[in-house]
């Protein structure tokens, strides 16, 4: 496995814990449909909370929120349009966590609410 696949699956596990800490329910991990991908999806008291997470081990090239592209939230807004095809909800929301991952037990952790729409 490469370094940046095990880096991702380390942060996606950090935004996990995180997600589950804030008292949501996992529904979906890395879920995909075609070549699009969600990472997190979540439910919390009706709503489902689509999550991107984006992880670096060093802030050379910017914040790792920063990488979330306009292709990005494209490839995910239509992911979740599919993913909710025949679910009943109340609303939606798009988030993005960001890890700046220092080493494995130590990272700094940004959540980024209603982040694109």
């Amino acid at each position: 496995m490469s370094r940046n696949k095990k880096i991702g699956q380390l942060g996606e596990s950090i935004a996990k814990g995180f997600i589950q800490n804030l008292g949501y329910e996992i529904v979906a991990i890395n879920w995909t449909i075609g070549h699009k991908e969600i990472d997190i999806i979540a439910l919390d008291e009706g709503i489902y909370i689509f999550v991107e997470v984006k992880t670096r081990t060093t802030l050379s090239q910017g914040m790792p929120e920063e990488s979330v592209s306009q292709s990005k939230i494209n490839h995910v807004t239509e992911a979740a349009r599919q993913f909710l095809y025949d679910k009943e909800y109340k609303d939606i929301r798009f988030d993005v966590i960001s890890i700046h991952l220092k080493s494995e037990n130590d990272y700094e952790l940004l959540h980024i609410q209603d982040a694109f729409y």
